[in-house]
C-alpha cells in the first residue's frame, strides 16, 4: 500500500477511536446546532402566530446593533511544526522523529479556540503516527507577549485532545493485552479547565467498548449448496 493510502487509512481508523472517544464532547455540539436551527425559524422551531405588522411599523422598527465582540474571533494561523520544534519542553527524540508521512504532509492536527481567556486564540496540537494515526502527543499553546508558550502537554500512546466550548477534552485509549491498534478496549475522557495560570481536571469519564462490533471482522456464513433437482 502506498504512503498516501496508508496515511489516509490510518486517519480513518483513528476516527473510530476519536469519534467513539469523544461522544460526550460531540453530543453537546450537535445539541447546540439543533437549538440554533430551531431559533432561526422563530424561536420555537414553528411558525409564530400574531397580528400582522404594517409596513410602516416594520420600517420603523429599530435594527438591533451587534457589538464587535459578539462576532467570531479570527484565528491567527500558526505553523504547528515550527511550534513543536522550537518548544524547549519537548524532547529531542520526538522532534527528530517528527517527519512528513508523504511529501510535506506531517501527521499533525491543529485546532484553535478559547481555552485560557487569552487575547488571542489558543492552539491545540496533536501529533500522531503515520501508519495508524494513533496519537502520541498533545500540546496546548497560549500566546503571551507575542510568543506562544506551552501550557499543557501529554506525551503517551493513544492520546488526542479537542476543544469543547472552552474546555480541553483529552481522550486516552485503553488497550488490553492482545488489542489491535485500531480497536482498544476502552477510553478515558478527561476534561480540563483553565484556572489561574494552569489547567485543572474538571471531569473524568471511562467508557468500555463493545467487543461484539467491528469493521467487517465477523466471519461470513459458508454458502449453502443448491437444492438437488
Amino acid at each position: 500500500m502506498g504512503g498516501d493510502d496508508r496515511y489516509a487509512t490510518g486517519r480513518r481508523r483513528s476516527r473510530r477511536t476519536v469519534t467513539a472517544a469523544s461522544v460526550t464532547a460531540t453530543a453537546g455540539l450537535v445539541a447546540v446546532g439543533l437549538s440554533l436551527a430551531a431559533c432561526s425559524t422563530g424561536g420555537t422551531g414553528s411558525r409564530d402566530e400574531g397580528a400582522a405588522r404594517t409596513d410602516g411599523v416594520a420600517a420603523a422598527a429599530p435594527t438591533p446593533s451587534v457589538a464587535a465582540d459578539d462576532g467570531p474571533r479570527t484565528a491567527e494561523r500558526v505553523d504547528p511544526i515550527a511550534l513543536l520544534k522550537a518548544d524547549p519542553k519537548i524532547g529531542e527524540r520526538l522532534k527528530t522523529d517528527l517527519k512528513p508521512c508523504v511529501a510535506d504532509a506531517y501527521p499533525v492536527d491543529a485546532s484553535y479556540g478559547n481555552l485560557t481567556n487569552s487575547a488571542a486564540p489558543d492552539v491545540v496540537v496533536n501529533v500522531m503516527t503515520c501508519g495508524d494515526a494513533v496519537g502520541i502527543g498533545t500540546y496546548v499553546y497560549r500566546k503571551q507577549s507575542n510568543r506562544y508558550e506551552n501550557v499543557f502537554m501529554a506525551e503517551e500512546a493513544a492520546v488526542y485532545a479537542t476543544i469543547d466550548r472552552g474546555d480541553l477534552v483529552v481522550t486516552k485509549q485503553v488497550y488490553a493485552k492482545g488489542d489491535p491498534v485500531a480497536y482498544p478496549s476502552g477510553e478515558d475522557v478527561i476534561t480540563y479547565r483553565w484556572s489561574g495560570n494552569r489547567f485543572t481536571q474538571h471531569d473524568w469519564v471511562h467508557n468500555d467498548y463493545s467487543r461484539a462490533v467491528g469493521d467487517g471482522e465477523g466471519a461470513e456464513p459458508a454458502p449453502s449448496e443448491p437444492p438437488a433437482d
